[in-house]
């Protein structure tokens, strides 16, 4: 499964089936499979042992600390869809991403055309995250 709410990314396959112990592998699979900017800071974030809705809670926190041409690589054990809406209401692009270094369903998560939420929509934003 490919999910994006970017433009111009193609499909890709998903045959992920190592653990994840080459963050350069992945961190090359996002520069060159994804829209992702890659001058910035790229902040990992495995979520996959945690029970909802700890995951969406953790990830929506941490995405809110990026900053422009930074980007989240977030390891979860499912597609989590329940987050590409709330990342879409606050501003941020999101692709999954193909990658053999890991066995986790990969996504890289960046603020859209460079702009982060203000303070004042991160504390709503902690207000909103609810059950996955």
């Amino acid at each position: 499964m490919f999910v994006t709410n970017g433009p111009g990314i193609g499909s890709v396959r998903r045959d992920m089936s190592s653990e994840p112990d080459d963050p350069a592998a992945v961190e090359r699979a996002v520069a060159e499979r994804t829209d992702a900017p890659t001058d910035g800071e790229a902040v990992s974030l495995d979520v996959r042992n945690l029970g909802p809705p700890k995951p969406l809670r953790e990830t929506l926190e941490r995405v809110e600390t990026l900053g422009d041409g930074d980007v989240l690589v977030q390891y979860n054990d499912r597609t989590p869809q329940f987050l590409f809406p709330r990342l879409e209401d606050r501003g941020f692009a999101y692709a999954a991403v193909d990658t053999d270094a890991t066995d986790a369903v990969v996504t890289a998560i960046w603020p859209a055309d460079g702009e982060t939420t203000v303070s004042g929509e991160r504390d709503a934003a902690a207000n909103d995250v609810t059950a996955t």
